[in-house]
């Protein structure tokens, strides 16, 4: 039997209060789950949350209840409901204290445009999603000075970024990664 690598970590994970993406949301909660981690859950509205795809989750807080010192990792979810975070000042709070306390911060999707909107991708690597028909990510983490890579997903120091459902697992591994390292 392999050692957990999460255990006594706690996790936060956040979404929207509608159309947040399944997969993004319930592959990395298993995965990070299994390896020890107690995950919490968070929205803008407290209760039971629908997914895109009807999967449901429980929001046990609201943005403005989080105390960010509580948690190791706070994780946005993306879906198109994501964006309901793109200027919101709780959700930018969160963000900005995990980030200036050293905690990895993580986002799929369309989320990472809340990242840039908070301020904590300036300079840094990262990657969202894009399609030919919608560049607003690309185009958010450019504006925000985030230097945009190619790569599915893509870890700077404590920042970890993916670009979509598809990479879900993978998305739980960086994070797995991120929490067990030792950079600064």
């Amino acid at each position: 039997m392999k050692e957990k690598k999460l255990i006594n970590k706690k996790i936060l994970f956040i979404i929207a209060s509608k159309n947040f993406r399944d997969e993004e949301y319930f592959i990395p909660y298993e995965i990070l789950q299994n390896e020890g981690a107690n995950i919490s859950t968070a929205s803008s509205v407290k209760g039971e949350i629908v997914g895109v795809e009807g999967g449901e989750a429980r929001s046990k807080m609201t943005l403005s209840e989080i105390e960010v010192n509580k948690f190791d990792a706070v994780v946005f979810i993306g879906g198109s409901g994501a964006s309901e975070y793109f200027d919101n000042n709780q959700a930018h709070r969160v963000i900005q204290t995990a980030f200036n306390t050293n905690k990895v911060v993580a986002a799929i999707c369309i989320a990472p445009i809340i990242l840039a909107k908070a301020g904590v991708l300036k300079g840094k690597n990262a990657t969202v999603w894009s399609s030919i028909s919608d560049k607003i990510g690309k185009k958010e983490l450019k504006e925000a000075g985030c230097n945009i890579s190619a790569e599915r997903i893509v870890t700077d120091g404590k920042i970890v970024t993916a670009d979509g459902p598809s990479v879900a697992a993978e998305f739980a591994n960086a994070i797995i990664e991120a929490m067990t390292s030792v950079v600064k």
